[in-house]
């Protein structure tokens, strides 16, 4: 099918492209990688009046050190991601769970940003960023704001995103020393997960000291396991140790129920998959 038609601009700096986003009001859209936005436009299940595109804006590329956290701009692709060493060093989850997004041609278009932003429950980065206690740097007319990850997802797609906002970068926390694992179950190579763990662990003498564990497509948003997060901590490093604290994976979980699998089968992944990712970030 073919978009309705819409007006277009791409500014090269950030300001520039608020504006352009607070002129168009709610009917206007921003493209980022594109490859969550075109396949809905072209289905005209959205017709924005405008679209602003980011791609020319440099400022939202990149990753940086800050202090205590490392900030990845928004319109950085998976595929800047993956290679950068600073990622590769504090933010191993991240790495791991971007290396299995989709396709080498996904990951090459498609931006770090524009995947937090679609808000897809299903999708692998907003899990990771979840486990990663990352935050949301937005900039609006007013100026910038900072929104904790837990959070920035609202609903199915929505996110704390005004209408008139752009997500310009987020910023994780230094996870140096943190064992990480991203673990999924799909049916067939490059579909959205079933259900997916990303886990990051800090281990100390033998005993797992601190846990963050996020879930994909556990309901409408990432949801965080704390359940988990609570059971791990003070246990030691061991795999019957992690099958117990996953046996907490599924709580406080309100999974869909679709052709691919229904809710109790999506809990019962919850819980497999957790031990799993837990277990290998721990070479347990």
């Amino acid at each position: 099918m073919i978009p309705a038609a819409f007006d277009y601009v791409a500014p090269t700096t950030l300001d520039e492209a608020v504006r352009a986003l607070a002129e168009a009001g709610e009917d206007g859209k921003v493209l980022a990688g594109g490859q969550s936005l075109l396949p809905v436009l072209r289905m005209r299940l959205a017709a924005p009046s405008k679209l602003i595109d980011l791609n020319k804006v440099a400022e939202l590329r990149g990753v940086r050190e800050d202090g205590d956290a490392i900030v990845i701009g928004a319109m950085t692709t998976h595929y800047d991601v993956l290679r950068d060493s600073l990622v590769a060093e504090h933010a191993a989850l991240l790495a791991e769970a971007t290396g299995t997004v989709a396709d080498p041609q996904i990951r090459h278009r498609g931006t770090f940003g524009g995947s937090l932003a679609h808000a897809d429950p299903a999708a692998d980065l907003p899990a990771a960023a979840t486990a990663m206690d990352a935050e949301m740097v937005i900039a609006g007319p007013g100026g910038r704001r900072t929104v904790p990850v837990g959070e920035f997802f609202v609903d199915f797609f929505t996110t704390a995103l005004g209408p008139d906002e752009v997500l310009c970068e987020i910023r994780v926390p230094k996870r140096t020393g943190w064992h990480a694992h991203y673990e999924k179950f799909n049916r067939v190579a490059q579909a959205w997960p079933i259900v997916a763990v990303a886990a990051t662990v800090r281990v100390d003498g033998g005993s797992i000291a601190e846990a963050r564990v996020g879930l994909a497509n556990m309901g409408p948003t990432p949801v965080r396991a704390t359940g988990v997060e609570q059971a791990l901590v003070g246990q030691p490093a061991t795999a019957e140790a992690i099958k117990a604290a996953a046996e907490h994976a599924a709580e406080g979980t309100n999974p869909p129920a679709d052709g691919n699998a229904d809710a109790e089968f999506r809990q019962h992944l919850a819980r497999v998959l957790t031990s799993r990712a837990v277990s290998a970030a721990v070479g347990a």
